[in-house]
């Protein structure tokens, strides 16, 4: 059955209604009819078997069943340094199927994209759009927010203050390119940056003194992805003074997209299964 969202804002389970752009792609794009049925969701893990009953402006819906799905088991929140061209779309678009809660791009040094605040804003736009869009297809009912461009060192002090980068007294006048971080992306038991540095561990050796030390497996991640040429060394020097541990990505470079697949996948496998 086709997939729809719904926003929880909108979310009302007694007055079932597609609006807008959803309306228009159920009734002109995939031409439904009266008593076809249709899956909702509302990104925060709901789930309604729907029947069309008016096709109008509006297309009210009929309830026929109610569905909760569980959180995933641990939080992968993936910082991405935005790539060239449209290659962060292919991240947001694999980052919602593998499993991220949350995608936070970041503005790097070696950042070719420029960003400023009006494009900011219409590239987090898009990029929850492209979110929402992969959602229906893979059957995601969570949702990933996808957060706003913003620098390195202004991520890193909205996650150690749990506040956005705007209202953070330490913050650079670029920080209106943020947005909110939710309080509970402020907490990570692990984190980990893509790295072609010597020093860097395999994941499986990092995740296994983890449970070592702790005797349970982390809850939430930050995995951190550099752009082409990796971060810079004040980059990399600035994520370990935040405690990322850097990861080897193995004997091979990958381009920007195919190591961000890589890192989500092996992580879905140890934490999420």
């Amino acid at each position: 059955m086709h997939r729809f969202y719904i926003s929880p804002e909108n979310w009302s389970p007694d007055a079932l209604a597609l609006t807008g752009s959803e309306a228009h792609h159920a009734r002109d794009v995939l031409r439904m009819k009266r008593g076809d049925k249709l899956v909702l969701f509302n990104g925060r893990g709901r789930e309604i078997t729907a029947e069309i009953v008016d096709l109008g402006d509006e297309i009210r819906l009929q309830k026929l069943h109610e569905a909760e799905t569980p959180p995933l088991r641990c939080r992968i929140v993936l910082g991405q340094a935005i790539p060239k061209g449209k290659n962060m779309e292919l991240i947001v678009q694999k980052a919602v199927e593998i499993g991220a809660v949350e995608i936070a791009p970041i503005i790097s040094d070696r950042t070719v994209v420029q960003v400023d605040s009006e494009s900011a804003a219409q590239k987090q736009a898009k990029w929850q759009q492209i979110a929402v869009e992969a959602a229906k297809q893979c059957g995601q009912n969570w949702l990933p927010r996808v957060y706003a461009p913003r620098k390195l060192a202004e991520f890193f002090d909205a996650v150690e203050a749990g506040v956005s980068p705007a209202e953070s007294p330490v913050s650079q006048p670029t920080s209106a390119l943020g947005g909110p971080l939710q309080k509970d992306i402020a907490r990570f038991d692990l984190r980990l940056i893509g790295s072609l540095q010597p020093d860097a561990q395999h994941l499986k050796k990092i995740l296994a003194d983890y449970l070592s030390e702790h005797q349970h497996r982390p809850e939430t991640v930050l995995m951190l992805i550099g752009p082409e040429g990796d971060f810079t060394p004040a980059e990399l020097a600035l994520a370990r003074r935040h405690g990322c541990q850097p990861i080897t990505l193995g004997p091979i470079i990958l381009r920007v997209e195919t190591a961000a697949i890589y890192c989500l996948s092996v992580l879905s496998y140890e934490l999420l299964m």
